[in-house]
């Protein structure tokens, strides 16, 4: 049994790393999830306070700057089109490095697993990501490995966006058992029945897999390979 199962009173400080361009999902989901756990104190981090613009067109305003946030207990880097800016910030990887040093879990949404790579944290690791971008997860010496969920040891990486969610779901399970994790389900009423089946490339249609990463992830998927390698 966990501390934390034992203790439901505990508190657990949940820290998100939160920057410039971040995929507001790969935050909320999890976030609306992680904050409805026994004990549960919710932080938002970023280099300042300054509000932090998301890929949706609104912003978020950060709880703490690197300065000022508390140690956490579980931290999330979450993902988006700003992570190949933010490889390269020294401030963001060395606050993800003493970090993820005394937390008791290390955690990823989407292409956030990419910065926890920078921070050295990936070598040796299975690790996932958005499907878009998983070859690419060998460049900071994790192996990549075709699941939603993926944890190897304290750390727990998970696929796109979505998979926030259920990543979430999964720790809040390992802290305070299955019904506190099927409660918490309940109660944001996550019982997926998407109106289409295609959510990743193994069922979508080829066409639209082809489409997409013409569109998009082709060029994303080379720029973060630039930001990893340049």
């Amino acid at each position: 049994m966990t501390d934390t199962a034992a203790n439901p009173a505990a508190t657990t400080t949940i820290v998100f790393l939160l920057f410039p361009g971040i995929t507001q999902l790969d935050f909320t989901a999890p976030a609306q999830a992680l904050c409805r756990m026994p004990g549960a104190r919710m932080v938002g981090a970023a280099v300042s306070r300054d509000p932090i613009a998301t890929d949706s067109g609104f912003s978020i305003l950060p709880t703490d700057d690197f300065v000022s946030c508390p140690q956490a207990d579980i931290l999330c880097i979450p993902g988006g089109h700003g992570v190949t800016a933010a490889l390269g910030d020294a401030a963001t990887i060395d606050f993800i490095t003493r970090q993820a040093a005394s937390a008791r879990w290390v955690t990823s949404v989407c292409t956030g697993a990419f910065l926890l790579g920078r921070a050295g944290l990936l070598a040796g690791k299975r690790a996932t990501t958005h499907w878009a971008y998983a070859h690419l997860l060998p460049l900071v010496g994790a192996t990549p490995v075709a699941a939603r969920i993926v944890e190897d040891g304290n750390l727990v990486t998970s696929g796109g966006v979505t998979s926030g969610l259920d990543f979430a779901l999964t720790l809040i399970g390992r802290l305070h058992g299955d019904a506190v994790a099927q409660a918490v389900q309940l109660a944001i009423e996550y019982d997926p029945a998407p109106p289409y089946v295609g959510g990743h490339p193994d069922r979508a249609p080829a066409a639209i897999t082809a489409g997409l990463k013409a569109h998009v992830y082709d060029a994303a998927a080379a720029r973060m390979e630039q930001a990893l390698t340049g």
